[in-house]
């Protein structure tokens, strides 16, 4: 398997993964956790969002869920967040829409995990490429991007 940034990233720090691999043709979240043959609240997706400051931050949340803006704002210590246009990810990230790991963005943002990670040994972000997953604890993953788990999904997870 080709090894991508994110994967190199980790390796160079020797924090511990497992890749995986899907039909890159699919990119919803929830077709994804099925070819994985996980359970949707251990499969998280990577959120690039704007304060009303003109602030970027980076909210990882399970595929199941859908980021609460309110509680978004809150854990940023932001009055308003709204996500980005997609457009504007790649140039912003140097990742593409369906491929957007935590790891390994163009820039460090400030990130935020959903607390529901903590409740797993590990978790499934995007690896940086479309087909690519990488499965890690949720606390090597907050540490190596300075993130900090917080609540961020409102409401039952379907």
């Amino acid at each position: 398997m080709d090894k991508t940034n994110a994967m190199r990233l980790l390796d160079a720090k020797k924090i511990p993964y497992t890749p995986f691999t899907y039909p890159p043709e699919i990119t919803d979240g929830m077709l994804v956790t099925e070819q994985l043959g996980e359970d949707v609240h251990r499969v998280f997706k990577t959120l690039v969002t704007v304060s009303d400051k003109g602030e970027h931050f980076v909210f990882c949340v399970p595929v199941c869920a859908s980021l609460d803006l309110k509680l978004a704002a809150k854990a940023a210590g932001a009055k308003s967040v709204a996500m980005i246009k997609q457009k504007e990810l790649e140039p912003l990230t140097g990742y593409i829409h369906g491929g957007c790991s935590p790891v390994g963005m163009k820039k460090r943002f400030r990130t935020f995990i959903d607390e529901s990670a903590q409740t797993f040994e590990e978790i499934y972000v995007s690896a940086g490429r479309v087909g690519h997953q990488m499965r890690l604890s949720p606390q090597s993953l907050a540490a190596f991007v300075g993130a900090r788990f917080a609540p961020l999904t409102s409401g039952e997870n379907e």
